[in-house]
């Protein structure tokens, strides 16, 4: 699967991350805030557990319970890869 990947600014000059299907909108839910897109079709693995460069975990499960997959709150008080 490829994703397209969208991050908003959080506290101490860290982000939150957004995987979304490649080509799909930004759900509903979620738009509310301001994604800004930084990478496209990105590729996801059908096993991949954890998106360690953008602090997402079980990315596939996310995706197939709400449409797309997001940075756990509690992973935002720790290093990010990138900045």
């Amino acid at each position: 699967m490829r994703v397209d990947i969208y991050r908003r600014p959080e506290h101490a000059g860290r982000f939150s991350y957004l995987a979304v299907p490649e080509s799909k909108p930004i759900p509903e839910e979620v738009t509310n805030t301001d994604w800004e897109q930084t990478d496209r079709a990105v590729e996801l693995d059908d096993d991949a557990r954890h998106l360690a460069e953008f602090a997402i975990h079980e990315p596939i499960a996310q995706i197939k319970s709400k449409g797309y997959a997001i940075t756990s709150v509690k992973d935002l008080g720790k290093e990010q890869a990138r900045s």
